[in-house]
């Protein structure tokens, strides 16, 4: 028998919220797999199973998704002849055992916990590393290591501050190698950290769900300023770029956005419309170095999207649009929305549908960035999934917190692990060749 046993639990992820972890045993030993989960989900999200008991974990136990494991995905599973190796035809039986539109039978939570642990498994059955394998299940020939984009101030729904927009980071695109990218990375942190302390105060220097600062700043430019500051403090003016990951679905109200929705008598007359909000991108764009723009609209206001993507140079991720979902990628892609797929593999729920989003979107001369999630564990598949899909971007937090840091840290044994054969993808972290 291929696999000997299958076997989910409930851990905690590092919102310390309950999530599903499942163990997979074959001869070769044990091979485990933790499952994380977002904050601002779209509503187009393969859905995560939760109990919905009030009375336990506030309704977030994921109690039903791991007895779905254990009494059902598992036993199933175990009945048949596969192969670890044979991540399709297991990820694909599955689907099918669950057989609905957003895997709600089962839990995306649960059929994910299951089918990365395969992954893991059947890296070690072909004797290859993980990234390898995944490179070889998604017919990539090219391994490349990505430019980190470190999220290092946080507002939206990540944090308890007046911003807005969700997420501020740094890409260390100018940098020689993956080492040095993290090298960047840390030194501007603590920069920032310093700017920060000096102009709020220590208490401003808490950080948010993903390792980034949260001062009380309700003016978004004023994040970009101080980003900027450290970059030139750092010493790496011209090297080092900046993302943003607006969550705009967050602060859509009747056709509008509302730049003040934590407060509940914002004035509704400063609400913007969607060509305002794209004029207050247009001049981020112009007065600092931006790269890249992630979900600057709702996920359902489609003309804003492909008229950002339409005026601008720059990339445009689409997250809560297309949700790593192929119908929602091929409707934007139709529409020329945005030109970059955010692939998180919590929002589709299994490996061969994660690759099959990348090529989708590959094969339509977009880019990809492979997200983490802002409830993470410690578990590093994202970063053997960045490099094995050679995707030349990942976004996995600051470079601070353990179960961010987990991510980068694996990176930089990969690179170790290629030596001279190790390719950084740098300025072309879009298309890397």
């Amino acid at each position: 028998m291929p696999i000997k046993s299958i076997f989910a639990r409930q851990i905690y992820d590092s919102r310390g919220n309950p999530t599903v972890e499942v163990d997979l045993i074959t001869d070769l030993g044990l091979f485990r797999a933790a499952v994380p989960s977002g904050a601002s989900t779209g509503v187009h999200e393969a859905l995560e199973l939760r109990d919905g008991d009030g009375q336990n974990y506030h309704g977030k136990g994921v109690l039903k998704a791991v007895g779905h494991v254990n009494e059902s995905l598992g036993p199933e599973l175990l009945k048949q002849p596969f192969e670890v190796t044979q991540q399709t035809e297991i990820d694909e039986f599955m689907l099918n055992l669950d057989g609905t539109e957003n895997k709600s039978k089962f839990g995306a939570n649960a059929i994910l916990g299951v089918s990365l642990a395969v992954a893991k498994a059947g890296a070690a059955k072909r004797g290859i590393p993980l990234y390898k394998h995944l490179a070889d299940l998604a017919g990539n020939k090219e391994i490349i290591l990505p430019v980190p984009a470190f999220n290092v101030i946080n507002g939206g729904s990540h944090a308890g501050n007046k911003l807005a927009m969700q997420e501020f980071m740094i890409l260390p695109t100018g940098a020689n190698t993956f080492s040095e990218a993290m090298k960047m990375g840390s030194e501007i942190y603590h920069h920032l950290k310093s700017g920060i302390k000096a102009k709020f105060g220590l208490d401003a220097t808490a950080v948010g769900d993903e390792g980034g600062f949260a001062p009380n700043i309700l003016n978004n430019k004023d994040a970009l300023t101080l980003i900027n500051d450290a970059i030139a403090k750092a010493g790496y003016t011209g090297r080092v770029e900046i993302g943003m990951d607006v969550a705009a679905s967050e602060f859509f109200k009747n056709g509008k956005y509302d730049l003040d929705f934590k407060n509940p008598k914002s004035d509704q007359s400063k609400w913007l419309a969607p060509a305002k909000l794209q004029e207050l991108y247009e001049d981020f764009i112009k007065n600092f170095p931006i790269v890249s723009i992630e979900d600057p609209f709702d996920q359902d206001d489609w003309d804003a999207w492909t008229a950002i993507t339409d005026k601008t140079t720059i990339q445009i991720v689409g997250d809560d649009l297309t949700v790593t979902n192929p119908k929602r990628i091929q409707t934007a892609v139709e529409k020329k929305a945005c030109n970059c797929l955010l692939l998180k593999v919590n929002q589709i729920g299994t490996v061969t549908e994660s690759i099959k989003a990348h090529n989708l979107a590959k094969a339509n001369g977009w880019g990809t960035m492979v997200s983490h999630r802002s409830g993470e564990t410690e578990d590093t598949f994202i970063a053997d999934l960045v490099v094995g899909l050679s995707t030349g971007q990942i976004k996995t937090g600051a470079p601070c917190r353990s179960e961010r840091l987990a991510k980068y840290n694996q990176i930089l044994r990969i690179e170790e692990e290629l030596g001279s054969a190790a390719k950084f993808a740098g300025k072309a972290f879009r298309r890397p060749q």
